[in-house]
This record gives C-alpha cells, structure tokens and sequence, in this order.
C-alpha cells in the first residue's frame, strides 16, 4: 500500500470515528435535543443568564419545520463544496497546463512545434 493510500485510509477512519463515536459512547443522553445546534444552545444559555434578554434582529427567513432548515443547511453546504472543487480542480488544471507547456518548450528542439502547428492547419 502507498503512502498516499494509508494517509487517505488514516483520515478515512479518523473522519468515521468523529461520527460514530458520540453516538457509541452515548453522548448527549441526557439532553432532550442530544445534538442540537450551536445557536440552541447559545441562546438556552443566554435565557439562563439574562431572562430579559432580547435579540438585536430577527431572521430574514424562518423556515417552516426543522427537516426544512436542515434540508436548506445541507444545500449550502453541497453549494460550498461545490465552489470548492470546482476551484481546486481550475487551480489543478492550470498548473498541470503549465507544467505540459514547460515540458514541451523544454523538450522540444526550436522550430519543433512548427510541423505540429503546420500539420493542425494553424
């Protein structure tokens, strides 16, 4: 096995242990949400603090049942990863283009490309 392939196996169950292991070892049980959001708890923590409390501003949008907003959360977050990629892979190419392009302006006697670009029609 390559190095690269034991390095991506590693993170792979590391990646898998992050998920299953609050759940195997029962974290949360004894909460009535076991996994509820950062914004849930920050805002059961500052009713506790201060009763009074109230929020500078309302959402611009609140979605009808919580299976929507996380449906919406998980297209944001598809969307994300997708400029992701697309980025990397432009980024990837690029340089791969510049190293072909190198390697044929270093390989190539002088005038080389010009049977190539005479045989293409250019």
């Amino acid at each position: 096995m390559s190095r690269n392939a034991k390095i991506n196996t590693l993170l792979l169950a590391l990646v898998a242990a992050l998920a299953v292991l609050p759940l195997a070892l029962g974290l949360g049980d004894h909460k009535e949400e076991p996994f509820a959001g950062a914004d849930a708890e920050a805002e059961t923590a500052i009713t506790e603090i201060e009763p009074d409390y109230e929020p500078w501003f309302s959402p611009l949008y609140e979605p009808p049942s919580g299976e929507i907003e996380s449906a919406l959360f998980a297209l944001q977050a598809a969307l994300g990863a997708g400029v992701l990629a697309y980025y990397f892979g432009l980024r990837r190419g690029r340089r791969q283009g510049e190293e072909r392009a190198a390697a044929r302006g270093e390989g190539g006697a002088p005038g080389a490309d010009a049977g190539a670009d005479a045989d293409r029609g250019a």
